[in-house]
């Protein structure tokens, strides 16, 4: 029996097998990629939106060709309740694994619920009842996005949300409301959220920092803040948490190879630049797409959807008013449309992700040939569930509901400026 084998019988993780019984995918929990990394060095893989389906095949292509361990996810802003995505929440599960079983994909993929935003502390209820659901339509990971709140109640709604949360999944915390160069994240917030979750036995695989990132099409050029980033990991050494670096899309590679090399970082999202790419439009090296002088999109000819639909697109948009980095809400309703195009259409958008992702997981972020690191992570356990990779090393009683509110009130911060920052 191949390896591929064995950790397919012991590695999908309940939920998994009981929603595709007869598949040879392998979805893994978040958990196996972030070890892979670890295995690795020095090494992140993709955090894929998977925004439409063709960004959903491109990436798992890109991932076999490189023997590279993936993860695909889809955010509450994009795929939740209120979706502008076709892709969501409840179905990328069941698009991952038809895919790969049509595609012959064999490298471990995990399936993420990114960004599960929380805004209020009243929205703690209702996500009670939802997450469960995400699970059961087969998500292997999840990020509960707290951020937007004030530091305590975000590692209280952490600590209120755990008992919903599958212990073999991937869990990522957030600090720092993703803003740009505003509201970044310090050596103390991050601290005060990995500890307080530690003293209450829970132990994120990554926590995303508000390190200069963006989210959508970036055009300052400021980028990620290696340097911050570094330090802030420096300090959760004890806790061994990786890093989740959100908002790529505007950064240049060797800033993004730099990540990679010198901090703890394992998960890169890629978002805005897989749906451009798709679509057919000119990016850079950055992922931005590029901007004509009239500031709008440019169209390659014969690449991405067809000419004629683009036009439609366009059209839509500006009868929606939609510009920029707005361009993304055209996902949900042409998603039906773009899968009704002939298949040597639909075969270059895939392409066109495919030949961007390989560049990234190669060239980039180290993350070649990390496929057998995390079928063996899967095969030295003997099991889909991974365990945590650090115990309990604070003390419980210096973190109650109480003393929480006590430290977030001395907590050393940068204050975020209002607006809406969803992804």
């Amino acid at each position: 029996m191949s390896d591929f084998d064995k950790a397919l019988a012991v590695g999908r993780p309940p939920n998994i097998v009981k929603l595709f019984p007869n598949s040879r995918a392998l979805l893994v929990s978040g958990k196996v990629i972030d070890r892979a990394m670890i295995a690795k060095g020095q090494a992140m893989t993709i955090a894929a939106n998977g925004r439409n389906n063709f960004v959903i095949r491109g990436v798992l292509l890109a991932a076999q060709r490189a023997n590279a361990c993936v993860i695909i996810e889809i955010a509450r802003s994009e795929g939740g309740a209120n979706a502008y995505c076709a892709t969501n929440y409840w179905n990328m599960a069941r698009q991952i694994d038809a895919a790969c079983n049509e595609l012959g994909i064999t490298v471990p993929v995990a399936v993420h619920a990114d960004h599960y935003g929380i805004k209020k502390p009243g929205d703690v209820a209702f996500a009670r009842e939802e997450i469960p659901t995400l699970f059961e339509a087969g998500m292997t990971s999840i990020a509960i996005d707290a951020s937007h709140m004030a530091d305590d109640e975000n590692l209280l709604a952490n600590i209120a949300l755990n008992k919903y949360i599958p212990s073999w999944a991937g869990l990522e915390t957030e600090v720092g409301e993703i803003k740009g160069a505003e509201g970044l994240s310090t050596v103390d917030d991050a601290r005060f959220l990995i500890e307080g979750l530690n003293a209450h036995g829970i132990f994120a695989d990554w926590i995303a920092l508000n390190n200069g990132t963006t989210h959508g099409l970036e055009a300052s050029g400021q980028g990620i803040q290696i340097e911050l980033t570094a330090e802030i990991h420096k300090h959760l050494a004890p806790f061994k948490v990786s890093g989740a670096q959100h908002g790529t899309s505007g950064n240049s590679s060797s800033r993004l190879q730099s990540i990679a090399a010198r901090t703890h970082t394992t998960k890169a999202n890629v978002a805005t630049a897989l749906q451009m790419i798709s679509w057919g439009l000119e990016v850079n090296d950055y992922g931005n797409a590029i901007l004509d002088d009239n500031g709008s999109f440019i169209k390659v000819k014969g690449e991405g959807v067809k000419e004629e639909m683009w036009e439609e697109m366009l059209a839509y948009a500006e009868r929606q008013g939609w510009k920029g980095g707005n361009f993304k809400k055209l996902n949900l309703p042409f998603e039906p449309r773009l899968m009704g195009q002939p298949r040597e259409v639909r075969e270059r958008m895939v392409q066109r992700v495919e030949g961007f992702v390989y560049n990234l997981l190669t060239g980039v972020f180290n993350a070649g040939d990390s496929s057998p690191l995390a079928i063996a992570e899967i095969l030295k356990a003997g099991s889909y569930d991974l365990g945590s990779k650090s115990g309990r090393v604070a003390d419980i009683a210096e973190w109650s509901a109480e003393k929480i509110r006590e430290r977030a009130a001395g907590l050393v911060v940068n204050e975020s400026p209002a607006g809406d920052f969803d992804d």
